[in-house]
């Protein structure tokens, strides 16, 4: 267990606000992909295909862009972890 003032606690302190920011900035993107298209349904009211352009947003784009978010989080916290990691003495 580290003291509350111990460089390593500092270190862990650091990692965790570094880790929320990073889910919270992809998250808040990840809920503007999906609730973009909602907001402005009436706005993108083109058909594509026989269906409306937003059909085609929901259905193709928002999940692709969740792979890629997911994706981008993963390469994020793993570099936060090495990060950590190499400054980090056990």
């Amino acid at each position: 267990m580290t003291e509350p003032h111990s460089p390593s606690a500092a270190a862990d302190a650091r990692h965790w606000r570094r880790s929320r920011r990073v889910a919270l900035v992809l998250g808040s993107l990840w809920l503007a992909v999906w609730l973009a298209p909602l907001l402005f349904a009436r706005q993108l009211d083109v058909d594509l295909f026989g269906a409306p352009l937003v059909f085609w947003i929901c259905a193709q784009l928002a999940p692709v862009a969740f792979v890629l978010l997911v994706w981008r989080y993963e390469r994020g916290m793993e570099q936060l972890d090495a990060q950590h990691r190499a400054g980090h003495v056990d």
